[in-house]
């Protein structure tokens, strides 16, 4: 199954990336877009594949949106590949998944240089297999100098159980002298989460249909601007992707304050 998949590129993967930007102020493009990328099964099942299949053409639509984003502007794209909750599913949908990883993170490492992408990652890597940690931290070293779009996928991820980690490294400091509890305010407890020193997203981007966020960047996303679509995640164009980004342009963003005009 896996070996015809990658003989057969699919229209995703050769797809057009010329797309319309009219309407895009490239003054106002969010600085950090993050998606769940939801709906591979569902997908593969409205085909008669298997779910497989799915999380394969996924794959493929991951590669065209960070182009697409690069082109854009955008600066980070945080991308939910795996949660920890992903783990209940059939052990061979996983150990695909897991797979399918190890070679995203093998064959994709050229692109990213000659791109000028630099990968991170967020999640517990307890748990992975020693093979994906292993492209993990290869994809890292590779990449590191890269100043590029930031790909930052969430693999082994769960925003519970970053915030508990967190809270328990402050802990842990606090009891070593290293920081005091006057100290601790949210810049102080942001460089204990997974994403220090990467800006909070703008933009979260839900594909296949659901209202919820799914235990995704829970501390991050506190006033981001949420995006939702029917489309399952291997149907999600560059055309969606940029209409997404004119709805964004067309929101008043607050942070709790009043609108300017106002």
């Amino acid at each position: 199954m896996f070996d015809e998949m990658l003989k057969t590129r699919t229209a995703l993967e050769n797809n057009d990336l010329t797309v319309s930007i009219e309407g895009i102020d490239p003054e106002c493009v969010p600085q950090h877009v993050a998606v769940i990328m939801d709906g591979n099964g569902r997908w593969a099942k409205e085909r008669h594949k298997p779910r497989t299949y799915g999380h394969y053409a996924g794959a493929e639509r991951l590669k065209e949106i960070v182009r697409t984003a690069d082109g854009l502007g955008i600066k980070i794209l945080s991308a939910y590949a795996f949660s920890t909750e992903n783990w209940k599913r059939p052990i061979t949908e996983v150990s695909f998944i897991m797979k399918l990883l190890d070679i995203y993170l093998t064959n994709e490492i050229e692109n990213f240089n000659q791109n000028n992408v630099r990968v991170r990652f967020m999640g517990k890597r307890e748990g992975l297999p020693a093979k994906v940690l292993e492209k993990m931290d290869n994809a890292l070293e590779k990449t590191k100098s890269n100043h590029g779009i930031i790909l930052n996928l969430a693999i082994n991820y769960g925003g519970q159980t970053e915030i508990l980690h967190a809270v328990k490294k402050v802990a842990l400091d606090v009891k070593a002298g290293l920081l005091s509890i006057e100290e601790i305010d949210f810049t102080v407890f942001e460089a204990y989460l997974d994403t220090k020193d990467l800006p909070p997203p703008d933009l979260l981007i839900r594909t296949g249909g659901d209202f919820r966020v799914s235990n995704f960047m829970l501390w991050q996303i506190a006033y981001s601007e949420i995006w939702n679509t029917a489309a399952f995640w291997p149907d999600f164009s560059s055309e969606l992707f940029i209409k997404a980004l004119q709805d964004y342009q067309k929101r008043d963003r607050r942070v709790g304050g009043l609108n300017k005009k106002i």
